[in-house]
């Protein structure tokens, strides 16, 4: 079996209540799918703050170098999500607000 060269694939376990940085991810584009859980993803649009809430089934695409953070809303229940970058290198530049 050959590996790929340029996508990253990975499941992450976002913890009840977490709220990452504001944050993006380079050059990198990347694909969400909700496994469980209802998390949040935030993004500046347009000089507007938007927030996406999620259920199980969706997916959400972040375009490279578009700041944005993911929220754990869920008091007690953690979320799941598959997440795949167009790039393996780890790249994450937290930023100090969305707006940069």
């Amino acid at each position: 079996a050959t590996g790929s060269s340029e996508l990253w694939m990975g499941q992450t376990h976002v913890a009840p209540g977490m709220r990452s940085a504001d944050h993006h991810h380079g050059a990198s584009e990347t694909a969400i799918y909700v496994v469980s859980g209802h998390p949040s993803f935030v993004f500046l649009d347009a000089g507007v703050e938007t927030r996406i809430d999620t259920s199980p089934g969706d997916y959400i695409f972040v375009p490279p170098y578009v700041p944005h953070r993911e929220e754990n809303p869920d008091p007690s229940d953690e979320a799941v999500v598959v997440i795949a970058r167009s790039t393996q290198e780890a790249v994450v530049v937290n930023l100090p607000s969305l707006a940069g």
